[in-house]
C-alpha cells in the first residue's frame, strides 16, 4: 500500500546526501518533493501543510552530528514527525467493563462484519477474554447471517432473537451476555452509504441503552482522502475511541493512514491486512514509518 510514496520520499530525500549540514537553501527542494509525495499519495492538505512546517523547524533547529551526513540526519527528522502525526506509539483497547462493549460502526462495505469476528479472535487468543458477538444490521439480513456464519466457523458465542428492532435486540442481549458469562461484547452496527441522521440517531439509542467501553470505526483505506471525512463525520456526532483501517493490503495510496490520526485526533489500533480471520494486527506508527522510509522494521 506503501509502496509508491515510500518510492517518492526516498528519491527527494537522496538529493541531501552528501551534504555537510542542513541549510534552508539545501532542504528547500527535498521539503518541496516530500509536499508533492504526500499530496499525491491522498494525505489531508492541512495534515501535509502541519507535516512540511514540524519538519522544517525540526531541521533547521538541529546540528548535525558527527560522522552522520545531513540526509541521514534529516531522515532521521522524517520519520520522527511520520511517528508523531501516525499517533506516536500503539493504542490498547479499553476494555474496563464487565462485559466490555465495543460498537463497531462505519459505512456500507467498510468490512464491519469481517472485522468484528477478526477482533473477537484477537480479543481471545491476545487477551485471554471470552468475546461474543452481536448484530444490530437489521437493514441488511446477508449480514446477520454473515457474521453468524463467521462466528459458527471459529467457534465463537453469536446471539440470536427474533427482535427486529436494533434497541430491543441490543436489550435481549444485556440478559445473554450475563448468562454466557461473555467478557467482551462486540457489536456490528449497521452502516450507510453515507452519514445520514437516521443512522446517527439510531447509533445513539443503543449507546444510551448500554454504554460502550469503545466506539470504533472501521473505515476502508481505499477510500484515501474520503475516510478522514467520514471518521470527522462519526467522531462528531457519536464520539469515537479508536479506529481499524481495512484493505490496507490493497492498492491504495496510504493517505488514509497519515491523515487521519492527526486530523481527528482518534487513534488507529488496528489494520486489516487481508480476508483470512486472523488478518488483523496491532497498529505500530513507529513500524509503518520504518516501512515508509525504508528503513525495515526496528523491532
Amino acid at each position: 500500500m506503501f509502496d509508491r510514496l515510500s518510492d517518492r520520499l526516498l528519491k527527494s530525500i537522496k538529493t541531501l546526501r552528501g551534504q555537510g549540514r542542513i541549510t534552508e537553501a539545501n532542504i528547500q527542494d527535498t521539503l518541496k518533493e516530500i509536499r508533492l509525495s504526500l499530496l499525491e499519495a491522498d494525505v489531508n492538505f492541512q495534515v501535509v501543510k502541519t507535516f512540511i512546517d514540524r519538519v522544517k523547524a525540526k531541521a533547521l533547529g538541529q546540528e548535525v552530528i558527527g560522522d552522520v551526513s545531513a540526509g541521514q540526519q534529516f531522515v532521521k527528522i522524517v520519520h520522527e514527525e511520520l511517528v508523531t502525526i501516525l499517533g506516536g506509539g500503539a493504542a490498547r483497547l479499553e476494555l474496563k467493563s464487565k462485559p466490555s462493549v465495543l460498537f463497531l460502526v462505519g459505512l456500507q462495505g467498510s468490512g464491519k462484519t469481517t472485522t468484528a469476528s477478526k477482533l473477537a479472535l484477537y480479543i481471545r487468543k491476545q487477551l485471554s477474554k471470552k468475546p461474543g458477538l452481536i448484530s444490530v444490521d437489521v437493514y441488511r439480513p446477508a449480514a446477520i447471517e454473515q457474521l453468524r456464519v463467521l462466528a459458527e466457523k471459529n467457534g465463537l458465542p453469536f446471539f440470536t432473537t427474533t427482535e427486529t428492532k436494533p434497541e430491543a435486540i441490543l436489550q435481549a442481549a444485556k440478559r445473554w451476555a450475563e448468562q454466557e458469562n461473555v467478557e467482551v461484547v462486540i457489536l456490528d452496527t449497521a452502516g450507510r452509504l453515507q452519514i445520514d441522521e437516521e443512522l446517527m440517531g439510531e447509533l445513539a439509542r443503543l449507546k444510551d441503552i448500554w454504554t460502550p467501553d469503545e466506539v470504533i470505526l472501521v473505515a476502508d483505506a481505499m477510500l484515501g482522502q474520503q475516510s478522514v471525512n467520514v471518521a470527522e463525520g462519526f467522531h462528531k456526532r457519536i464520539g469515537l475511541s479508536g479506529l481499524v483501517l481495512t484493505k490496507v493490503d490493497g492498492d491504495a495510496r496510504g493517505g488514509a493512514a497519515l491523515s487521519i490520526r492527526e486530523a481527528t485526533g482518534v487513534p488507529i489500533k488496528f489494520l486489516g491486512i487481508g480476508e483470512k480471520s486472523d488478518a488483523l494486527e496491532v497498529f505500530h506508527p513507529d513500524r509503518l514509518a520504518s516501512r515508509i522510509l525504508d528503513m525495515g522494521d526496528v523491532l
